[in-house]
C-alpha cells in the first residue's frame, strides 16, 4: 500500500442555479489576460447541450483519455510515442477556435464618437484576436438554458448514446423537456491523460496534493495535452505559446483557502477536502475491462482515513499528521465513500477524475407537485425516480459509464433524506422504513443533511495548509524575475502579439504567500479589527 493525498472536490448539482458566478470570478482571477480571451478554466454548461468546447465528449473525434489495447493494458486514445512523433508538428485532433468561440468585445468608442445624425450609433462586435468586425455565431455559453431545444439538444453526444439504449426516454417535445446545470473545472485526475500525452514533460501531478499543473518553463506548445485531456480543460495561450489549465487555485489552497470558484459560489454547492488513496491500485483500477465497473473500481482505490493501518502507512509515506486529520474530517470523503451520493464525471475515460458530482433530484419533486401528489413524500419519490424528467439513462451516461444503478441509489438516498428531515421539521415521527430502504441509519441521514443543507464554511472546506517552506519555494515571487516568461525579450513582456493588437501579454503582479495568508484572515475573521490588522 502506497498512500498518497489528493485535494478533491464535490459539487451538489441539486443546488446549482446556473448563475455563472464561479465562471466569472475564475475568469477575473486567472484568465483575464492577453492570449486567454477564449479560456474558461471554470464553465457552467446546460445539459443536455454540446458543452464547451463544442461536443468535447465525442472521443471518437477528439481521441481524449485512455482505452484498453488487445492485451487489456492502458493506452492513450490519441496514440503512443511513435504516433505523436509522426504528428508532432501538425496535430489534427484539436478543437479549433470555432469549437471554443472567437472572443469579442464591442466598438464602444463608436457610441461616443459617432457624428450627429438621424440614425442611432451602434457598438459592433469586434474580434479580440485580430481587432476586425465579426459576426457572433458561438460562445462558451451559447446554449445556456436551451436544454431540450431540438436545435441544440440533438447535438449532445450523450443524447445520441442514450437514444441508442432507450429511444423513448429522450425526446424534445415541450412536455418532456429537461435540463440541469453542470459546472466543470479540470478534474485533476489520478491517472491524467494530459500528463502522459506531454512530449516535453511540462505537465505534472504534484506529489504533495495531487494538483495537476503545467511547468511554463518546460512547455514547448506541442498541444498534445489538449488532445489527451478528454474533458478539454487544457488550453493553449496563443500569446505565450504555452499550455495553461486550472491550477485548483493552489496558492489559495496552500494557505487553507478554498478555490475562487468555491469561495464565490452562490449556491454553496462545492465541497473541498483531502482524500487518501492507494497509488499502487490506480493502474489496475483504470484498467478494469467493463466500463460500468470503473466507478466501483475507483471507489476501491480510496482509503479509509479512520483505519489505523492506513494512518500508519500515511505517516510512513511522509504525509503530515494534519493532512490525515483533514482527510478524517473531509466532506469530500464523506460524500464519495461514506454516504456514496457523489459520482465521477465520465469514468469511462479511465483518467480517474477527482471532481465528483451529486446528481440532481429537484425536478422530480417539481414534477410530482404539478400532478397534485406530495412531492416530498418518500413513497411518491421512490416510485417516481425511474420516471424522472431527467432520464436515469442520461445521468448514467454522464456519471457512471451507463450504469443506472449507482445513480438510482444516490437519488434514493437524497429522496430518503428529504422525507426523513421533513418528518422531523413537521414534528412527526420519522418512518424508519424510509432510511432502512436505502441502507442508512437515521443519524447518518441527519449527518448527511447537515453537510448538504446547512454546513458551515469550515465544514464545506477542510483544507490543510502547506508547509511554509514548500509554500515559499512554490510561490511565484520566488522566481528571479517574477514570472519565467517575463525576461527581457520574452513572450511575457507584453506588446502586440501575433494575433493583433492587445494579444501580447502584459507584465503580471507578483504574488506572495503572505498576501494569501492575509486574505484568509480577512475572509474568515469575525472581528472587523482583526480584518483591518491583516
Amino acid at each position: 500500500m502506497r498512500v498518497m493525498a489528493q485535494i478533491a472536490m464535490v459539487m451538489n448539482l441539486d443546488k446549482c442555479i446556473g448563475c455563472h458566478t464561479c465562471s466569472v470570478t475564475c475568469k477575473q482571477a486567472w484568465t483575464n489576460r492577453q492570449g486567454m480571451e477564449y479560456v474558461w478554466f471554470n464553465n457552467v454548461e446546460t445539459r443536455p447541450g454540446q458543452g464547451y468546447p463544442r461536443r468535447y465528449e465525442d472521443q471518437e473525434k477528439w481521441r481524449g483519455g485512455w482505452e484498453l489495447n488487445k492485451r487489456g493494458a492502458l493506452k492513450l486514445k490519441a496514440g503512443g510515442r511513435l504516433h505523436k512523433l509522426a504528428g508532432i508538428f501538425s496535430n489534427p485532433k484539436l478543437p479549433e477556435i470555432k469549437d471554443y468561440y472567437e472572443p469579442w468585445t464591442y466598438d464602444y468608442k463608436n457610441l461616443t464618437d459617432a457624428p450627429l445624425g438621424d440614425d442611432y450609433p451602434v457598438a459592433r462586435p469586434i474580434s479580440q484576436l485580430d481587432g476586425k468586425p465579426m459576426k457572433i455565431e458561438w460562445s462558451s455559453n451559447w446554449d445556456d438554458n436551451l436544454a431540450g431545444a431540438p436545435a441544440y439538444g440533438d447535438l449532445d453526444p450523450i443524447v445520441e448514446r442514450t437514444r441508442q439504449q432507450a429511444s423513448d426516454k429522450v425526446r424534445f417535445e415541450f412536455e418532456q423537456t429537461f435540463m440541469f446545470y453542470l459546472p466543470r473545472i479540470c478534474e485533476h485526475c489520478l491517472n491524467p491523460a494530459c500528463v502522459a500525452s506531454c512530449p516535453s514533460g511540462a505537465m505534472y501531478k504534484r506529489a504533495e496534493d495531487g494538483i495537476v499543473l503545467v511547468d511554463q518553463d518546460h512547455c514547448r506548445g506541442w498541444r498534445m495535452c489538449v488532445t489527451g485531456c478528454p474533458y478539454k480543460k487544457v488550453y493553449f495561450n496563443h500569446s505565450t505559446g504555452k499550455a495553461e489549465k486550472c491550477t485548483m487555485c493552489y496558492p489559495r489552497v496552500e494557505v487553507g483557502l478554498p478555490t475562487v470558484c468555491s469561495e464565490t459560489c452562490v449556491g454553496r454547492l462545492r465541497y473541498l477536502g483531502v482524500v487518501l488513496y492507494d497509488a499502487d491500485k490506480v493502474a489496475a483500477a483504470a484498467s478494469v475491462q467493463d466500463e460500468k465497473a470503473l466507478y466501483e473500481a475507483q471507489l476501491g482505490v480510496f482509503l479509509d482515513p479512520e483505519d489505523r493501518e492506513v494512518q500508519r502507512a500515511a505517516e510512513a509515506a511522509g504525509i503530515p499528521h494534519d493532512w490525515v486529520e483533514a482527510a478524517r474530517r473531509s466532506p469530500v470523503h464523506a460524500l464519495i465513500s461514506k454516504y456514496r451520493v457523489a459520482l465521477p464525471l465520465h469514468p469511462e475515460y479511465r483518467t480517474m477524475p477527482m471532481v465528483w458530482y451529486i446528481p440532481p433530484l429537484s425536478p422530480v419533486v417539481d414534477a410530482l407537485t404539478e400532478t397534485g401528489h406530495d412531492g416530498e413524500d418518500a413513497g411518491n419519490l421512490f416510485g417516481a425516480i425511474d420516471t424522472l424528467r431527467i432520464p436515469l439513462e442520461y445521468l448514467a451516461e454522464v456519471f457512471t459509464a451507463g450504469d443506472a444503478e449507482p445513480v438510482r441509489a444516490s437519488l434514493e438516498k437524497l429522496a430518503a433524506m428529504r422525507a426523513h428531515m421533513r418528518a422531523i421539521n413537521l414534528g412527526e415521527e420519522p418512518d424508519a422504513s424510509v432510511t432502512d430502504a436505502v441502507g442508512m441509519k437515521p443519524e447518518e441521514i441527519e449527518s448527511m443533511y447537515r453537510l448538504l443543507a446547512i454546513a458551515k464554511y469550515e465544514d464545506r472546506y477542510v483544507i490543510p495548509t502547506a508547509a511554509v517552506g514548500d509554500a515559499r519555494r512554490l510561490e511565484e515571487s520566488a522566481l528571479p524575475e517574477g514570472c519565467s516568461l517575463d525576461h527581457e525579450g520574452g513572450p511575457g513582456m507584453g506588446g502586440d502579439g501575433p494575433f493583433g493588437q492587445d494579444s501580447g501579454r502584459k507584465h503580471l503582479p507578483l504574488v506572495s504567500v503572505e498576501n494569501f495568508h492575509g486574505l484568509r484572515r480577512r475572509q474568515t475573521s469575525d472581528d472587523p479589527a482583526d480584518a483591518e490588522e491583516a
